[in-house]
């Protein structure tokens, strides 16, 4: 293919476009391949928030103000309804797409489909593989004592594993956001090949540093931000920052919501004096900026968004070696083993009493942040698209 031919990418996403997490994940790489140059022409569930103009949408499961209740129709059988719609689109659409980019739990249909006609795929994997996952959080919690709802993302689903791996096997390349999913994958006999690298990233108009001077003698400000679940390992954090110094005259803020027998679990390290849980908040690039640092120490991860928007922020991640994308240790973050408590709490220490180190670290942070916008994401995947197509 030509460098300077447009790929025309049909992109199925099964979700509320546009929606929280990974439906915010989803649109911001679909603004970041236009924003690249690419033909997109997406087909989403359900669009919840508007596209670039040149962006061609085709959502399969509303018509104008008419909408499929995923909550009515369950989940599972809305994606299957959308891989079906896709699938017989696709079969009208042959010759006018390079390659197809899809999602877990929509994509099977389309991409058996897309096998029989030879167009190249991609499937989205935006976490680590399943099983793996399911696992690593079942041993967390049985070692806690706590136990997850039926119907929480990470209890174990076997319809959803067994549909997962089948798209697995299928997909002709699957798309790795992070080094840590990449062996997950490799670890549960997937080939080197059929994985490929690509990145997420973050919005430098919303997140941006607060250049005004730290004032020294102040106390750190720790972060936590996200769902507050076993697996992000905010039980290790708090652990650390109980036995640092920095909790004498500091302040760990939690932005999230938790699962309320987590919560039951950890009330005796919430209530400490020095903890502020300020529950879920839409003003997280703000606190970004009037904190030190960012602190995340999941045991398990497919990309830490909120690393790279701190990163942007001027405020430096602390993070577990399961989510280290755009994390360098001793440059712009500091990293620890997944669990290892008592050198996330050295690390805190370090910071508390060494602020010239954070400064260092912070300005780091801050000329890296160029290469892990959104924009720079969408030029990566764009190169990714054309190296899968060559191949094909």
């Amino acid at each position: 293919m030509k460098e300077n031919k447009p790929i025309r990418v049909l992109y199925s996403y099964p979700h509320k476009l546009g929606a929280d997490r990974i439906c915010y994940t989803a649109w911001q790489q679909v603004n970041s391949l236009a924003a690249a140059g690419a033909d997109v022409l997406v087909f989403p569930g359900v669009l919840h928030k508007s596209l670039p103009g040149g962006v061609k949408v085709h959502p399969t499961l509303s018509w104008g103000k008419l909408r499929i209740s995923y909550k009515l129709l369950g989940t599972m059988r809305a994606c299957t309804l959308h891989d079906y719609i896709v699938s017989r689109r696709i079969e009208k659409l042959n010759g006018q797409i390079d390659i197809i980019h899809t999602w877990p739990l929509g994509a099977l249909r389309t991409l058996k489909t897309a096998a029989r006609l030879g167009i190249p795929t991609v499937l989205e994997r935006p976490n680590a593989h399943t099983r793996f996952a399911y696992e690593v959080v079942r041993k967390e919690c049985e070692r806690l004592g706590v136990s997850l709802p039926p119907d929480h993302e990470h209890a174990f689903k076997p319809d959803v594993l067994q549909k997962e791996e089948e798209e697995y096997q299928l997909a002709y390349r699957i798309l790795c956001p992070s080094d840590f999913v990449v062996r997950t994958f490799i670890e549960q006999g997937f080939s080197q090949e059929k994985l490929v690298r690509h990145q997420y990233g973050f919005d430098e108009k919303r997140f941006y540093p607060d250049n005004k001077p730290r004032d020294r003698k102040k106390g750190l400000t720790m972060l936590f931000v996200g769902v507050c679940a076993v697996r992000k390992g905010l039980h290790y954090a708090l652990e650390a920052w109980l036995q640092s110094p920095a909790h004498h005259d500091g302040t760990f803020l939690i932005a999230g919501e938790f699962l309320p027998e987590y919560a039951q679990k950890l009330s005796s390290m919430l209530s400490h004096p020095s903890v502020k849980v300020l529950g879920h908040r839409n003003d997280i690039p703000e606190l970004m900026r009037k904190s030190d640092i960012m602190i995340l120490p999941s045991i398990e991860e497919g990309f830490g968004l909120v690393c790279v928007e701190a990163i942007g922020s001027g405020c430096v991640p602390l993070v577990s070696d399961a989510c280290t994308e755009g994390c360098k240790h001793m440059d712009n973050a500091l990293v620890h083993r997944v669990g290892d408590v008592d050198a996330l709490s050295q690390q805190i220490t370090m910071l508390h009493e060494d602020r010239e180190l954070l400064n260092k670290l912070r300005d780091r942070a801050l000329r890296s942040a160029p290469q892990i916008t959104w924009n720079a994401a969408g030029f990566k995947l764009l190169q990714v698209y054309r190296e899968i197509i060559a191949t094909k």
